[in-house]
This record gives structure tokens, C-alpha cells and sequence, in this order.
């Protein structure tokens, strides 16, 4: 696992491919607040929850000067699939190598079911308009997480 990161840290660079045909760069988004959220899975019950609140104050967050990207390691065309099928209106890059969610830290070994492996934990970085974490939600509870991550983006 990389280096934990720590609030108040440069956040780690990245250049990821996104569901509009795209690449996302965070050193693009400076001046921005970007708020990047890890999720396991595409189109399953939690990440799709936490899509569609995220979605539903993207007008919010614009007006905040924040930038909200979903990662996951699911391809392309699943983004693609995921965003078409709920209407989303975020950003969703893939990270099908997993080196992004490396450097973030948030690829662990996790439990279900007694059984173990590695996968995604849901995280939530909020990124300052410099570059540098502004505040970290490990282990991402869906309910309310949305607004609260809007509230903290509106502080900065």
C-alpha cells in the first residue's frame, strides 16, 4: 500500500482516461476545488446511491468551484453503461491498472463473507484549488456522505 496520506499534503498527480472519451489531469483542475471519490464497484447498490446524490448537487458544487470525479478500476465502456443507465452528471475515470488508487491508498485488503481480497475503500479526498488535501473521509459511509462533502467543498 503507498504512503498514507495525510490533510494538508500535496495530492498525488494523476492522468486517468473518463467516461466522455477524455483524460482527466489533476494539475488541469488547479484553481478548482476537486473533490475525487473512490467507489468498489460500478452499477452495484452503494456506488450507485453514492453517484446519484453526488449527481444531484452537481449545480451545488459548481457553484462552489468544485469538480467531482468518481474512480473506479471499471472500464470505459462500463463507465459509460453506469453514467447512461442513471443519468449522472459527474465525472467517472478509469483506473484499470490501479495506480491511482494506489497512490491514494485506498486499494486494501478487505473481508466479506469470511472470505479476503483486495478491492477499493470507499474514500472521499476534497482537494484544495492549490493542489493540496484538503480533508479525507476514509471508509465512506453512502447516507448523507454527499452533503457532507458539499458543505466542507463550500468552506474552502
Amino acid at each position: 500500500m503507498a504512503q498514507e496520506l495525510k490533510e494538508g499534503a500535496k495530492a498525488p498527480a494523476f492522468t486517468l482516461p473518463t467516461d466522455d472519451g477524455g483524460k482527466i489531469r489533476l494539475s488541469e483542475l488547479k484553481g478548482q476545488n476537486v473533490v475525487l471519490y473512490f467507489y468498489p464497484k460500478d452499477s452495484t447498490p452503494g456506488c450507485t446511491t453514492e453517484a446519484l446524490d453526488f449527481t444531484a448537487l452537481m449545480p451545488k458544487f459548481k457553484r462552489a468551484n468544485t469538480v467531482v470525479i468518481g474512480i473506479s478500476k471499471d472500464s470505459i465502456a462500463s463507465h459509460c453503461k453506469f453514467r447512461d443507465k442513471n443519468d449522472l452528471k459527474i465525472i467517472l475515470a478509469s483506473d484499470e491498472k490501479g495506480e491511482v488508487v494506489e497512490k491514494y491508498g485506498v486499494w486494501q485488503l478487505k473481508k466479506l463473507y469470511g472470505r479476503e481480497f483486495m478491492g477499493i475503500v470507499r474514500c472521499t479526498f476534497l482537494i484544495d484549488e492549490n493542489g493540496k488535501i484538503a480533508r479525507i473521509w476514509p471508509k465512506v459511509k453512502v447516507k448523507g456522505h454527499a452533503e457532507d462533502v458539499l458543505e466542507a467543498a463550500k468552506a474552502l
